[in-house]
C-alpha cells in the first residue's frame, strides 16, 4: 500500500480541484516540477500527474507535465488527454512509468486492448465514478455503466493498475466511500489504486487491510490535514534515511 501525491496541472501551475469542478480551484501553485521534487524529497517514491486541461480538451500542458514527471526519480504515472498511441508513447519516451488513460478507453475498447498490449504494464485505466457511475470526458459527461460491472471485462489485460477516483468526494476532505472502495477493489482483477476523498491515515490503513495497492491524496496534503511527515514514513514507498 502506496501513497501517491497528485500533482494536478492546469494553466501551467499545480492546482487542486473541488469536486472535479474546473471552476472550484481551491489550492493553486506556480512551478509544478519544484511541487514534485518536494514531494518526492519528502519521502513519497511515487507521484500521480494529471493534465486537467488536456483531460477536459480545454488546452495542453505536455511540456510541463514532461518536465513534473522528469524532475526526480520518482515512478511517475501520468493521465489527462491520453487519447492516442502518439501521446501515450511520447509520455512513455519521455521517462514516464505508467500512462493512464480515462475515456478513449471506455469509447474505444479495441484501441485501448491493442495499446495495453503494446505496453504491457505500463498502461492503467482511469475509472471516475459518482455514486457507483463511470464518468467521461474530465467527469463533465455520464455513462450508463457501473463500475463493478464494468471492471471484470478487463481480466485479459495486461494492465498495470486500475485507478479509480470517486469525484463527488475529490477534494473535499470528508473521507472516502468505505463500500463503494471495497467493492471495486473486490471487482477488479488488477490492483486498484483508490483517489477521491482520502483524508487520514485511519484511511490509508483500512484500504491496505481490504487490498487496495495505492490511494492517491490531493487535497489532504495540500492544506496539511493529514501529517505528511508520518504519511511519508508509513506509506511513501521511500526509505527514510
Amino acid at each position: 500500500m502506496i501513497a501517491i501525491p497528485a500533482v494536478d496541472v492546469k494553466g501551467g501551475r499545480c492546482v487542486q480541484l473541488v469536486g472535479g469542478r474546473p471552476e472550484d480551484e481551491r489550492v493553486s501553485l506556480p512551478d509544478p516540477p519544484a511541487v514534485a521534487r518536494d514531494w518526492f524529497d519528502r519521502g513519497f517514491a511515487r507521484l500521480h500527474v494529471v493534465d486537467l486541461d488536456a483531460a477536459l480538451g480545454s488546452g495542453d500542458n505536455l511540456t510541463v507535465v514532461r518536465n513534473v514527471a522528469t524532475a526526480t526519480s520518482a515512478t511517475t504515472q501520468v493521465g489527462g488527454g491520453v487519447r492516442s498511441d502518439e501521446r501515450a508513447t511520447a509520455l512513455l519516451d519521455a521517462g514516464v512509468d505508467t500512462v493512464v488513460v480515462g475515456t478513449r478507453a471506455l469509447d474505444d475498447p479495441e484501441w485501448f486492448a491493442a495499446l495495453a498490449r503494446t505496453y504491457p504494464s505500463r498502461v492503467s485505466i482511469a475509472v471516475d465514478t459518482r455514486d457507483g457511475i463511470i464518468l467521461r470526458k474530465g467527469w463533465t459527461e455520464a455513462t450508463a455503466l457501473r463500475v463493478d460491472e464494468y471492471l471484470p471485462g478487463l481480466t485479459d489485460l495486461p494492465l498495470a493498475s486500475v485507478l479509480s477516483t470517486d469525484v463527488g468526494r475529490e477534494g473535499r476532505l470528508e473521507g472516502i466511500d468505505r463500500d463503494g472502495c471495497a467493492r471495486i477493489i473486490e471487482a477488479s482483477p488488477h490492483p486498484v489504486i483508490i483517489s477521491g476523498g482520502v483524508t487520514t491515515l485511519d484511511e490509508m490503513e483500512w484500504l491496505g487491510s481490504v487490498g487496495a495497492s495505492g490511494a492517491v491524496l490531493g487535497m489532504a496534503i495540500y492544506t496539511d490535514r493529514i501529517d505528511i511527515d508520518d504519511l511519508a514514513r508509513r506509506f511513501g514507498g521511500k526509505e527514510q534515511t
